[in-house]
């Protein structure tokens, strides 16, 4: 680890990377004279240009050391009648890839990876030479053996993201240590590397370092960020890779077969030390005569043991520090003779001479396959990727080859705490081992059952930390899958992990692993509260309990960005328990990154995520319902002591209690005096749409008790008067540049009581299952208008009279306020009708002051059937006072109940959110894409977030119905036309590829009467089939 001076050079980005110093002075072969000239060099790169391909690569599922997500890089053809191009193994990753090529005069073909070689940075694509028909160009020849210092070599390829960038530079060094890129993530190392001050950027892995003669000596890998230089990677041990695989495809007619490269390894790391350093180490002079006369002339040193991975079959052998000596009782001092040997001796055993603080010592090892430890499948369980630790992973982490390891956690486990890079040593109480462990035991859990795992990772490797895993297999994933790499078709096949049924889908006590829990909700915890003081708020305080609820993130954000969050954002609630296990809830509602959720958070609008109340088995409602349905089942018992239909209680000057749990689930009441019972919220609307309180009074107290203490404020009576409640909003720096931040405030009970009396009441709207009875949700009438008040003093500046100034104030002397408009939602029935800045001063004849004066006249439309929904208002415009009707809209709170995922993109009707942005495109609206998956093919071709798609392939999709309805007629592997229009207004089309493989289409709807989301799949392809 270092720092981030050394970087892979695929991504633009590139990646953070290190560089050690180098400790001793090394001597570089003889300089060869160049006398090319520059005619040499045209005719060269005329040749070398055609056959240079960019990559765009796409990686579906994070892997190993790579994250999913896309990018592009460059390739070059080494095999024109075979169709085999180079280009590096961080390029063909070493997990799932979809790519193409496109070649110098745009034509396009689709490449599939043949081989990565498992330890030093280089890969092969195939493609269909025949797919090029408009291009004559020549196969690059590969001459490891022309390299030398002083070299003059040009580095031809997609450099900056540029199609053709060509670089000049000089070969400097040939024994350069490999470089040292992440410490979690791919090295390459026993080897040497080239160098030379090409400057080299993102983008120009796997591009071809060529001589005056059009060869490929060499091959771009990565650079310096601070300087010029640029590391190429020797090809020998390329050339004899791609022997292998034009003698396997020989051997086949019609397709690509599976080709074996003998690779072998001790799991040893070796690095070059100079003769100076190997005599510190203890190296006697006479095995240094030696070795210098058995070595070519101008040998600088030796091979030294740097790391030896736990396991391997030098394990307890040899030890950091040893000189290496003999193999087979034949000197070694580079790294391309020792992995010839080991290449060789794959299963076999060799004999090594080693010298250990100048003690000679002889060790007899097998030599390992290195396929053997590299994993070529792996689980996907509830967003999680989870496979066998590789070697290279066990060699930065120093852990034994093998172990489960966690390379994305998804949902399931990002939720119950686990980091990227755990290893899991332990589930539901039995051990795991290997893969195979985890995946026994997963499936004898029911759903919803609480397990224990404990892990380990490398940044605390000396501890075991333990966490409850909840089981939750949503129906938004697909059922647990193996993925297994076929080297004949590039591709990863998917089969069940284990049989469907296998698993229980419900459970009531689960006891595994000494820990007892209740299956019934797998995303609420519920703890119980000990006594407190005895006062007279003992009854409140012993119902209190905390409870934390998960938003499911299935997909990415709505920026391309190269993180990783696994997509689950919490909110805390606190709960209060009456005898039949209603509950009220007060919700905090953190905000997510710009880029990781279009729409994270929204009450009426968040489209994954359950709520189970503390004795629901399984009841999934729909956002809406789960923001507002805990508070609203619990105070049906206890709604007499609520001042539902009086004004608030609570004025200015009057004590009330905050009665909660703090954040160490203890319970507390603490005293405070109210100073603002009616202070409006203002919260702006952040980079994203999401959820944000509007048209709302809430409770200021005169003591700050932090953002993470909640609960319910009651009077001195034990009533509750509000609800202790966190909101979020967000900070802007500038002009780029934003911050979350949450405060927390008083929700007066008034406003959830009067949703309460039409849910008891049994009103009309459509039903759901709370607490296992079918309940009707109320539908309410809104003014779909946001509303912000100002003071009186500032009206009459804008020219409103002295009439209305004082009607406003006797109407309410203690506001002293009037609405303006601050916004219409689009779509609404006083879109067209009202203004920004229109100020409200009287509906239906009456002045109106506050938020609540406009909800009740609202409400009373309800009784009036002469009205048709709409509102005779007064408002003053521009100096004049106009007299409007303005219609009102239903709504019947449930949110978005369905969620269509299409090429890895999640699309739904536009929420509430977005339509208060005041913008629906003519052309339809139905189709909004709210987020997005790195790794998927919107992800590769760019189709991002906050934009509808208006047009598929010339037809129209004005709605979810007509979208699924032309999607589930496109074939995989189709290129499909689509035409957006983004947030902002502007129209584009553009064209994406299909890939059903790894993304098919499914969509998800919830069901009232389970209160359950379901999902369906539209359009996937057949495994059998492949």
């Amino acid at each position: 680890m270092g720092d981030p001076l050394e970087r892979l050079g695929s991504e633009a980005e590139g990646f953070e990377s290190s560089i050690k110093d180098d400790l001793s002075m090394e001597i570089d072969p003889p300089f060869k004279e160049n006398t090319a000239t520059a005619d040499d060099w045209r005719k060269a790169l005329s040749k070398v240009v055609p056959a240079v391909v960019v990559l765009r690569t796409t990686a579906c599922r994070a892997f190993d050391t790579e994250a999913a997500g896309a990018s592009y890089a460059t390739g070059f053809v080494v095999d024109k009648r075979r169709g085999i191009i180079l280009t590096n193994r961080h390029v063909v990753k070493p997990g799932p890839v979809v790519a193409e090529a496109m070649f110098v005069n745009r034509e396009e073909v689709p490449v599939y990876p043949i081989y990565r070689d498992p330890v030093h940075d280089f890969g092969f694509f195939c493609y269909d030479p025949g797919a090029i028909q408009f291009l004559n160009y020549e196969e690059i020849s590969l001459a490891p053996e022309a390299a030398c210092v002083g070299l003059e070599i040009r580095v031809v390829g997609n450099d900056s993201g540029e199609k053709v960038s060509i670089l000049a530079g000089t070969i400097a060094r040939l024994d350069r240590d490999a470089p040292h890129y992440k410490k979690d993530g791919y090295n390459d190392f026993n080897t040497f590397y080239m160098q030379a001050a090409s400057g080299t950027k993102g983008g120009s892995s796997g591009s071809p370092v060529v001589d005056w003669l059009g060869r490929a000596v060499a091959l771009n890998a990565g650079s310096k960020s601070s300087s010029a230089s640029a590391f190429f990677l020797p090809l020998e041990r390329v050339v004899r890779a791609l022997k292998f695989l034009q003698k396997g495809r020989d051997s086949f007619v019609n397709k690509w077969e599976a080709v074996s490269i003998p690779r072998g390894t001790l799991q040893v790391t070796f690095v070059h030390k100079g003769f100076d350093e190997t005599r510190r180490l203890g190296l006697q002079s006479e095995t240094e005569q030696l070795v210098r006369h058995a070595s070519p002339l101008g040998e600088t040193g030796m091979l030294v043991v740097e790391n030896v991975v736990p396991g391997g079959p030098a394990y307890k052998c040899l030890e950091p520090g040893d000189v290496l000596v003999c193999m087979n009782g034949e000197v070694i001092t580079q790294f391309l003779k020792m992995e010839t040997l080991l290449d060789d001796s794959v299963n076999q055993k060799i004999e090594m001479q080693i010298e250990r603080g100048g003690k000679p010592l002889t060790v007899d090892l097998v030599v390992q396959d290195l396929h053997s430890i590299t994993p070529n499948y792996f689980l996907e369980v509830s967003g999680a990727v989870i496979h066998p630790l590789s070697y290279q992973q066990a060699r930065n982490f120093r852990f034994h080859c093998g172990l489960v390891y966690v390379s994305e956690p998804g949902y399931m486990l990002f939720r119950a705490g686990v980091p990227r890079h755990a290893i899991i040593k332990k589930f539901a109480g039995e051990e795991i081992s290997g893969l195979e462990d985890l995946i026994s035991v997963l499936c004898k859990l029911s759903r919803g059952a609480r397990v224990p795992l404990e892990y380990i990772s490398y940044m605390d490797r000396h501890r075991r930390k333990s966490v409850l895993v909840t089981v939750d297999r949503h129906e938004w994933y697909a059922p647990p899958q193996i993925y297994t790499r076929d080297d004949c078709t590039g591709l990863w096949t998917a089969k069940p992990a284990f049989q469907p049924d296998a698993i229980l889908l419900s459970s009531g006590i689960t006891d595994l692993g000494g820990t007892g829990s209740q299956a019934g909700p797998p995303s609420s915890e519920v703890i119980s509260v000990g006594h407190i003081h005895r006062d007279s708020h003992e009854e409140l305080t012993d119902g209190v309990a905390s409870m934390e609820t998960s938003y499911e993130h299935a997909s990415e954000g709505a920026h391309s960005r190269d993180e990783f969050d696994a997509g689950t954002k919490k909110r805390r609630v606190k709960e209060n328990f009456s005898s039949d296990g209603s509950v009220v809830a007060d919700c905090s509602f953190p905000e997510t990154n710009e880029g990781n959720l279009e729409d994270p958070n929204t009450m009426e609008n968040a489209v994954m995520g359950d709520f189970q109340a503390a004795n629901l088995a399984t009841a999934n409602a729909s956002l809406a319902e789960r923001a507002i349905e805990p508070t609203l089942v619990m105070l049906e018992k206890t709604m007499e002591g609520f001042p539902g239909k009086r004004d608030p209680a609570l004025r200015r000057g009057d004590s009330v209690n905050l009665v909660g749990l703090s954040r160490s689930l203890q319970a507390t009441s603490r005293k405070s005096t109210v100073t603002n019972p009616c202070a409006a919220l203002n919260i702006g609307s952040a980079d994203c749409p999401r959820y944000r309180a509007t048209n709302m009074e809430v409770i200021e107290l005169d003591t700050d008790f932090g953002s993470t203490f909640s609960g319910v404020l009651t009077d001195e009576h034990g009533r509750v008067q509000a609800i202790w409640g966190s909101f979020s909003t967000q900070l802007k720096f500038g002009c780029s540049s934003s911050e979350d931040h949450q405060f927390v405030r008083g929700i007066p009970i008034y406003a959830i009581s009067q949703v309460l009396e039409k849910i008891i009441s049994g009103a009309q709207g459509p039903p759901l299952l709370i607490n296992r009875v079918k309940r009707p949700m109320p539908l309410v009438r809104i003014l779909e208008v946001e509303l912000y008040p100002t003071l009186l003093s500032k009206a009459r500046s804008f020219g409103l009279s002295d009439d209305w100034v004082q009607a406003l104030v006797k109407k309410d002397p203690i506001r002293r306020q009037v609405l303006r408009v601050k916004g219409c939602l689009a779509g609404s029935k006083a879109e067209n009708l009202l203004e920004q800045g229109d100020m409200v001063l009287a509906i239906n004849k009456e002045p109106v002051t506050c938020f609540r004066d406009v909800e009740n006249v609202c409400q009373a439309l309800d009784k009036n059937e002469n009205k048709d929904g709409k509102l005779d208002m007064t408002i003053f415009r521009q100096g004049r006072e106009i007299d409007l009707l303005v219609g009102t809209d239903v709504r019947d709170g449930s949110g978005t109940t369905r969620v269509v995922n299409w090429c890895g993109c999640i699309v739904q009707d536009p929420h509430p959110a977005v339509r208060a942005l005041g913008f629906l495109p003519e052309e339809g609206h139905g189709v909004y894409v709210a987020r997005w998956c790195h790794g998927s093919p919107v992800h590769r071709y760019g189709l991002y977030a906050l934009q509808w798609i208006v047009e598929v392939n010339g037809k129209q999709t004005p709605d979810l119905d007509a979208f699924v309805n032309v999607t589930k007629e496109l074939e995989h592997g189709q290129f499909v036309r689509v035409r957006t229009v983004h947030l902002n207004g502007k129209p584009r089309v553009l064209t994406l590829k299909q890939d059903l493989h790894y993304w098919p289409t499914w969509e998800l709807r919830f069901d009232p009467d389970s209160a359950m989301w379901c999902r369906k799949t539209i359009k996937a392809l057949d495994y059998t089939g492949i």
